[in-house]
This record gives C-alpha cells, structure tokens and sequence, in this order.
C-alpha cells in the first residue's frame, strides 16, 4: 500500500512537471489528489491553513528585502564597480582576470543571495571585458556559470532561508553555517583556474603590466561601498545585534544610500527593483504555500513516515544515505529549480536524515551545495540560461565547460563529509557565546 501511494503521488507530480505546469500548481494539485485518494480530511481547511502558516512567518520577511536589495545593485553601477577594484589585484596571477568571475560572484553573492542575479550581474561585467583582453571563451563562460552558484551559499542566502522556515532551523546559524564551504569552494575553483592555466597557457593571454601600488590602491576604492554592505549585514548577524531580518533591512537602507550617492538611484531603478522582487517573492511564496499544503497532505497519508522507515529499515550506514541522496539530487536538479528541489524534498528527506544522526544545520548546506550543482546542469540550470541570454552560446556548450566546477563542488561534499566541522563548526562556535 505503501508503495502503491508513493508511485501514485511521485508519478502525478513528475507528469504535471513534465507536461510544462507550473511548480506551485503541481503541488497543489498532487496534494489535493493524494488526499481524496489516501485521506478523509477536509481539504478547503487543510489548504487555508497550511498555506497561510507557511508564508505567514516572520523569518520569511528577510526573503523579499534580500531579493529587493539585489535587484537594486542589479540595476546600479556598484555592480560593474567590483571588477574595477579586484581587476588590478588579479591581472598577475595564474589565470590571471579570469579570477574575477570567482572573486567578483563571491562578493556579489555576499550581497545578493541569489545565483541566477549573481551570474547576471557579474557576467555583464566581466564576458565583455575578458573577451576583449583575449581569455579562452569556454574558461570564461565555465568559471562563470560555475562560481554564480556561489550565491545560493554565501550569505545572505535566499535559498537557506526557505530551508530554514521549511524545517525550523536557526536561519542564523545557516548562514553562518555557510561561510567556511563558501570559502572553500571559492579557494577549488582559484586552484583550478590556476593549474589549467598552468597546464595551458595558451587559453591566456600575455600578462599585463603591473599597476603601480597607488594605482591599485586608488582603483581598489570602488569596493568600499560593496565591503560596508558585506559588513553591515553580516556583521549584524554574526555580532548578534540583528536578526536575518533586521539585517535585511540594514541591508536595504545601505543600498539605497549608496546607490543614490552614486547618482543611480532614479525613480525608475527604484520602480523596476520593486516589481522585480515583488514577482520574484510572489512565485517563491506561490511555490511555499503548495509545498506546505503537499508537506500537511504527506503528513496524513504518512508518506514521509513510512518512507523514512523504510530507508532506515535497509540499514544504510549515514555515509551510503548521503552518497544515494547525492544521486538523487543531481537527478531531480536536472529538471527542477533548487528552491523547489528544497521544498519538495525537506518533509521527506529530513525525518530520515535526522534519524541517521546527520545534523539538520549540516545537511541544509550538503543540500545547497547538491542544488548548487544543479545550477549547472542541463536541461533546467538556471545559470546555463542566464548566460545563453548573455551570450548567445549554446547551453549545452555552456555546461560541458562549467563540468568541471560539478566536479568541484562533488569534491566539496566529499571534504564535508569527512571533515563535518566544516559546516558545523563555526555555528557551533560563534552562537554558542
């Protein structure tokens, strides 16, 4: 019987999803089914319910000012800013510019939280400017797609905030959670970029001259406004003055200063950055609510009960669970986006995961970083369209060059699931004062 309800409610969800229907509909629609069939509940006041709990919450406040704030740097010239100040420092490495694509996603992803505004923004800066100076166009596309994916783990990170209201986590401790896997892939992807260049020089061009100190320092300037913004969020958070929340909103005051010292800050970027996250927040919210309906309507049939005690019942040591659920994301992520590949598998996933010992904080980043992968992947990476928009070059190209940071960031879990401190330990450390 068991059986017969798991392959009925994933068969309906995978046919909605594959004749085109939209995330929400789908869960609603699959929730509604595997009541009538499986459950006698009434369904109008299951639905009001779960679905007004679910948006209802106050740590999901943070989630429309993150997504403001970066659709006003979007829209402003802090944005190309972060090239000018990191380009003078990276010209005489091994791999010279292409460094900005790393460095220039990780700060953007500090500020923004969300991968696909970080492929965008950093890549209108950096494509034209590398192509210009004759940098291989595959590394610069691969290093692109693959680094954007640093903003779904870098906080602020949209995509822990909806894994923390899903699950009931400390959103706080999430991001501070992030911070080391975020520096650690930040520091594959340099080493990459430097062996290959090493490996070949020629996909680099000559090395440029090297700028006189007061040059560097004096171009360097254009990332303070960047540096303040990183500061004065995270800093709130991790200093305990504020919660996500209330750095959101720090965060959105000194956006909007900066930009209008800066002269940007027209009526129009302020109109545009509000429509946009408003629709942006509108469809993740749309999504939530399905989701919490769906998660409620597994709750009563008792799917994510028995499934879990099935999984627990063949005995799979926690290293095998999380080298099958590994498989199972990078399946899922090519045909889902990583917010609705997070909220459709926490009600199901976490009862087993906690019940194999695995810390609820650790697996919310072993997720990200799974989700990250499937920014990348063919036939729905978000980050392979955002560049195909840029660019004009063929996705399947575009992800044949990022293969090699999927490799990475396998790697990444690999470190994480040997050395679990790296996710674990600095929450741990920091909240426990």
């Amino acid at each position: 019987m068991d059986l017969a309800i798991a392959v009925t409610v994933f068969g309906v969800l995978f046919a909605l999803l594959a004749l085109g229907a939209w995330v929400a509909i789908s869960l609603l629609i699959v929730a509604g089914v595997s009541l009538m069939l499986f459950a006698n509940v009434p369904m109008g006041q299951l639905l009001a319910t779960s679905g007004w709990s679910s948006v209802a919450s106050y740590p999901l406040t943070a989630l429309p000012l993150f997504i403001w704030m970066g659709e006003i740097l979007t829209r402003s010239r802090l944005s190309s800013d972060l090239f000018t100040g990191l380009a003078p420092w990276l010209g005489r490495m091994p791999g010279g510019l292409v460094h900005a694509n790393i460095y220039g996603c990780g700060l953007f992803a500090a500020v923004s939280g969300s991968s696909a505004a970080t492929c965008a923004t950093v890549g209108r800066m950096t494509v034209p400017e590398l192509r210009k100076r004759g940098y291989d166009d595959d590394l610069i596309l691969g290093t692109l797609a693959g680094s954007a994916t640093l903003g779904l783990l870098i906080p602020p990170s949209i995509i822990l905030i909806v894994y923390g209201v899903a699950t009931e986590q400390s959103i706080a401790r999430l991001f501070i959670a992030g911070v080391v896997p975020g520096l650690v892939l930040i520091a594959m992807f340099t080493a990459y970029v430097m062996f290959r260049s090493r490996l070949d020089p020629k996909l680099m061009p000559a090395a440029e001259a090297a700028l006189p100190i007061r040059e560097r320092l004096r171009q360097t300037r254009s990332l303070a406004p960047v540096a303040i913004l990183i500061a004065g969020i995270i800093g709130s958070i991790y200093g305990g003055v504020a919660s996500p929340t209330d750095a959101a909103a720090v965060g959105i005051a000194l956006s909007l200063l900066f930009v209008w010292i800066s002269g940007d800050l027209t009526w129009r970027v302020f109109r545009d950055g509000l429509i946009g996250a408003t629709r942006t927040t509108c469809m993740i919210a749309f999504i939530v609510a399905g989701a919490s309906f769906l998660s409620a309507a597994m709750g009563f049939i008792g799917l994510p009960r028995n499934l879990a005690a099935w999984i627990g019942g063949l005995g799979l040591p926690p290293y095998a669970l999380i080298a099958a659920l590994t498989m199972f994301f990078i399946v899922i992520g090519c045909i889902l986006d990583g917010i609705s590949i997070v909220i459709l598998t926490t009600a199901i996933m976490l009862p087993m995961v906690t019940a194999a010992g695995i810390d609820p904080i650790w697996f919310g980043i072993f997720l990200v970083i799974a989700v990250e992968m499937s920014q990348i992947t063919p036939p729905v990476g978000f980050n392979l369209f955002v560049i195909q928009g840029m660019t004009g070059v063929n996705i399947f190209r575009i992800a044949r060059a990022a293969l090699p940071f999927f490799f990475l960031m396998l790697g990444c879990i690999v470190l994480m699931v040997v050395f679990p401190g790296m996710a674990t330990w600095l929450p741990a450390t920091m909240m426990s004062r």
